[in-house]
């Protein structure tokens, strides 16, 4: 069983935005990947972005210039 490291996970209310977070972050290289929302977690869409927490910064700053709707975001250990 592998070590279960502290990450960001951002939560979607559908999966359109779910969708466009991928879209944008790949575009401007922001590190991470569209996950299963985790147990601990509940989303409307089930899918979620997980990336590295030092990426928070970033990550917001997509989710702000695009205006992509959320359910949340946390760091859990996954």
């Amino acid at each position: 069983m592998r070590e279960k490291k502290l990450m960001l996970v951002v939560a979607f209310p559908n999966t359109t935005n779910a969708m466009a977070m991928e879209k944008y972050c790949r575009q401007r290289g922001v590190g991470g990947r569209l996950i299963a929302v985790p147990p601990s977690i509940t989303a409307g869409c089930g899918m979620a972005w997980c990336a590295e927490p030092e990426a928070e910064a970033a990550v917001k700053e997509v989710l702000s210039g695009q205006s992509i709707g959320t359910e949340g975001i946390y760091r859990i250990l996954l």
